[in-house]
């Protein structure tokens, strides 16, 4: 398996658009997007705010450059493959696009429709502007994942679905997989990486890792995921180079066996209540990204901080280059001061083991 970092203890953080829009001015409609002048001028924007802020624990390493994002890379955003599928899309000046579930009536599912949907054209003449102008294109899209999309398409019915129409809906997810597959080709051809938008972590890896988002796995048993979707991870998993998993849910713990199937998973996102210890039994030469709860570590003291990730490291074993941690769509109402206190306390969980080795 190939190990994908040689950082000690990766750190990186994903402010909600709330935060952004408060504290950098910036609206997240639907130019924000897909209008390349802003593409490049906004990313700018959050990398000079962060470097403003947070420069000393080395964010917004960009800040002086122009680069042309084709996608946002500082959010947690899924929702232009929900789009293609015939999901709307409602955007907000603070808060992420909200994707309107479809509510198709059948299992019906034409992949070239996808390709040219409006929502694809659209992408397409941004990356076309964007390579006009600069020559060249970075970043990457939030691909969502197999499961996600289906809810969105069909709503709760694909539950009943599964139970009902078992063969249709592995026809299903795999024409989503197909659409999906042929999408992260294609940004990943354009610009060189595919899931820095999935998590930001990515950006510290020594290669582009493709990963999967299953934050509705959390709904489904470990046998359903057996049957119908651990299938499309073992096949991803060669197809796709490094390849990981994002489970944000609470209970990532339940699949670890499931998991250690997929013949090279080198990554998997670790949702806050996650087992750490059960996980790296079953993945011993898996990078872990250990998610915190974006809510709860407003709510520690420093010492309850300190020990809350300490532990959660020290349960991911003593190879501080196979775990990382994150923490995603943090509000307005955290402190500067915690920022600057995580990455403090990985900094000196790195320095104990190096004292210690």
């Amino acid at each position: 398996m190939i190990k994908i970092c040689s950082k000690p203890l990766p750190v990186d953080i994903v402010f909600h658009p709330v935060w952004w829009h408060r504290n950098a001015g910036i609206t997240f409609d639907e130019s924000f997007f897909y209008d390349a002048r802003r593409r490049v001028e906004d990313e700018r924007r959050m990398e000079q705010v962060l470097y403003e802020r947070f420069g000393s624990l080395g964010l917004g390493e960009d800040h002086a450059r122009s680069l042309p994002q084709i996608g946002a890379v500082h959010l947690a955003s899924g929702f232009l493959l929900s789009e293609m599928l015939g999901c709307k899309v409602e955007y907000y000046e603070d808060a992420p696009p909200q994707v309107i579930c479809a509510h198709r009536d059948t299992l019906d599912l034409e992949v070239g429709e996808a390709f040219r949907s409006p929502a694809f054209r659209r992408l397409m003449s941004l990356v076309d502007t964007l390579k006009a102008r600069y020559g060249y294109v970075v970043g990457d899209i939030n691909w969502g994942g197999v499961l996600n999309l289906a809810i969105d398409i069909r709503g709760e019915e694909i539950f009943t679905d599964m139970l009902l129409r078992p063969q249709e809906t592995m026809t299903f997810f795999r024409k989503i997989a197909e659409v999906t597959d042929k999408f992260v080709w294609y940004v990943q051809t354009n610009t060189g990486t595919s899931s820095v938008s999935v998590n930001r972590s990515a950006r510290h890896f020594d290669y582009p890792v493709a990963i999967h988002s299953e934050c509705s796995h959390t709904m489904i048993s470990e046998a359903d995921y057996r049957r119908f979707l651990l299938p499309i991870d073992r096949e991803w998993s060669l197809r796709h180079r490094p390849y990981g998993i994002h489970y944000c849910g609470r209970d990532p713990h339940r699949m670890a066996s499931a998991f250690a199937e997929i013949e090279r998973l080198t990554f998997l996102d670790v949702g806050w209540g996650g087992d750490i210890a059960l996980l790296r039994r079953h993945l011993p030469h898996t990078f872990l990204n250990i998610r915190l709860n974006p809510v709860e570590i407003q709510q520690y003291t420093s010492d309850e901080l300190r020990r809350n990730i300490t532990h959660l490291v020290t349960a991911s074993g003593p190879d501080l280059t196979n775990t990382g941690i994150c923490c995603v769509n943090m509000d307005h109402n955290v402190s500067d001061t915690r920022i600057h206190e995580i990455f403090g306390i990985a900094e000196q969980i790195r320095q104990s083991k190096s004292f210690a080795g």
